[in-house]
């Protein structure tokens, strides 16, 4: 569209809203006009995440929303509220007026997963797919292609996503079988103050069988310069029924002298794994297992490079090294060597920080931060939340306003939309979410849950909702009521023609993790299993739909 003559605009400079107001007319509004529904109209994450690239940036035309004058939009603030689903909403509307009055009947979304948790749903909502342009790297890389021997993670400079992005959430560790809490398990401790732990170190261990199963025998640890700095063979407490030699590279003669016991070799491995260390390998759950070390910091190369199979599925790690690292490995006949295969596994997870997640996956498309997509139209964000998510989704351009509570981010979120230089406000509303956790891990209130959803089951709809209704908790009331209000005052702050959008994300999957926890575990209840099962099918059922309500100040 030209711009008006008689703007003021200097040449060159990107056009504002007031703009365009001598084409559409004084009187002219901007607007959101949802399409008609139809039966596959169901929206996920990334439709939702589409349509702020689309009002404020250079995206595609959605295909379930119609903005009216879009071009008057000065700026889009978008409002994640986790933890409130379809079923919640409905059953506690009265309480939640001003969605409905602001915002109309929302659209329901769809999870990020059937279990999803916060990293990978707010993943979906503030990274984008972009085309990968035709000089983007997409394999076959070296570890010299990405600087050749670095001594410090600071070196890798302009990396599309900090390190941390791609550890992996607690989800994802529970899924992939890592250990937490199990008896007699180590636990890596905090750093001592004034201390310089080591950034990131590769871990790979061998494992030969005995009488009580696979047990530890060689542990190495390598820094991010590739240098050995533990290499330990470890006696174990059980009688040796299989040295495992073929895979292990572990024989009789190599143990018969060691009297390093586990206990010791774990001193030693938590006086250089702190728990701020991130913890590299190849399918590391089985390290850990055999070293009975829970550690939370991990970036794990099986699940990293996904197979196009599905998640149960990994690659083998000398695979991901000869196709990448143009690397021979494990084909000595006489077993691993945990030190080589500890650097591979180190620079394949450094090829993937330096190029980006979708480094080894088809080249048609790539992600990158909603920030910086934005900034290349010209547009500046700002990002309210924790420091976890600013970590990972901030970047140079924006504002990155670390908060730690929702009165702060509402104080904060407040302030930013007034800002005329910012055409895109993110922030999260997490009191709901916080006590949906909480709930969760008190064993009275969990019982009481199970209990009220296997009583739903037998109800017709009716009588579910109107009961879901009167059962909610005093405090569970006063957290929705105290979460419209918010809504309410950040709404009155916008200025005109601003586009709001409120996306939960996902249900009650506290719950739902929690349930499945117990099962399992095989944790005692009072309910029968059989009961707890059909449970929680309704309520991951419940969890996976999700609400995007959007409107425009007028």
């Amino acid at each position: 569209m030209s711009t008006p003559s008689g703007s003021g605009e200097a040449d060159g400079a990107a056009p504002t809203a007031s703009t365009f107001y001598d084409v559409y007319g004084p009187d002219a509004k901007p607007d959101v006009v949802f399409k008609e529904a139809t039966s596959d109209s169901t929206l996920n994450l990334q439709d939702v995440q589409g349509l702020v690239t689309w009002v404020i940036g250079e995206g595609i035309l959605p295909s379930w929303v119609f903005i009216k004058n879009k071009p008057l939009i000065p700026k889009v603030i978008l409002l994640y509220v986790p933890g409130l689903d379809a079923a919640l909403y409905m059953s506690q509307s009265c309480l939640l007026s001003s969605l409905k009055e602001l915002c109309g009947n929302p659209k329901p979304v769809l999870a990020s997963s059937c279990i999803p948790d916060e990293r990978h749903t707010i993943d979906a909502l503030l990274t984008c797919r972009v085309k990968r342009k035709r000089n983007a790297q997409t394999s076959n890389h070296s570890h010299e292609s990405v600087g050749g021997k670095i001594s410090s993670l600071d070196e890798l400079k302009d990396v599309p996503f900090p390190v941390k992005y791609y550890t992996l959430s607690a989800k994802d560790l529970e899924d992939n079988g890592y250990p937490s809490s199990l008896p007699g398990f180590v636990f890596t401790v905090p750093a001592p103050s004034g201390s310089s732990p080591h950034e990131i170190l590769a871990l790979d261990c061998e494992m030969c069988v005995t009488a009580a199963g696979f047990e530890l025998t060689r542990v190495t640890l390598v820094d991010i310069k590739g240098e050995v700095v533990l290499d330990k063979l470890v006696k174990p407490a059980n009688p040796i029924t299989d040295y495992n030699t073929r895979f292990s590279g572990i024989t009789a003669e190599m143990l018969s002298d060691v009297t390093t016991t586990l206990q010791e070799i774990q001193e030693e491995f938590v006086g250089l794994v702190y728990k701020e260390t991130i913890l590299v390998g190849h399918s590391l759950e089985n390290d850990l297992m055999a070293l009975q070390i829970s550690h939370d910091l991990v970036i794990d190369t099986a699940v990293l490079y996904k197979y196009n199979r599905g998640p149960r599925c990994k690659i083998a790690l000398r695979v991901l090294a000869n196709k990448y690292l143009s690397r021979e490995i494990q084909n000595t006949g006489s077993g691993h060597d945990s030190a080589e295969d500890a650097k591979a596994a180190l620079d394949l997870a450094l090829l993937k920080i330096k190029y980006g997640p979708d480094f080894g996956s088809p080249p048609s498309f790539s992600r990158r931060k909603l920030a910086s997509v934005l900034h290349e139209s010209g547009k500046k964000c700002s990002l309210i939340d924790d420091v976890g998510v600013l970590d990972r989704y901030s970047d140079a351009s924006c504002n990155s306003i670390a908060v730690f509570s929702d009165d702060d981010a509402l104080s904060r979120s407040m302030k930013e939309v007034k800002n005329d230089k910012i055409s895109f406000v993110w922030t999260q509303f997490s009191g709901l979410i916080s006590y949906l956790l909480k709930r969760a891990q008190d064993p009275e209130k969990l019982k009481s849950c199970v209990a009220e959803a296997i009583a739903l089951k037998t109800c017709d709809r009716k009588t579910a909702r109107k009961r879901a209704k009167d059962q909610t908790c005093p405090e569970l009331k006063e957290i929705l009521s105290e979460l419209d209000k918010k809504i309410r005052k950040l709404y009155d702050t916008l200025p005109e023609n601003a586009m709001f959008i409120i996306c939960t994300g996902h249900g009650d999957t506290p719950l739902v993790q929690r349930l499945k926890k117990m099962l399992n575990h095989g944790e005692e209840t009072s309910e029968s299993r059989q009961n707890i099962v059909e449970a929680l099918e309704d309520l991951q059922a419940q969890a996976e739909v999700a609400l995007c309500f959007c409107c425009v100040k007028h």
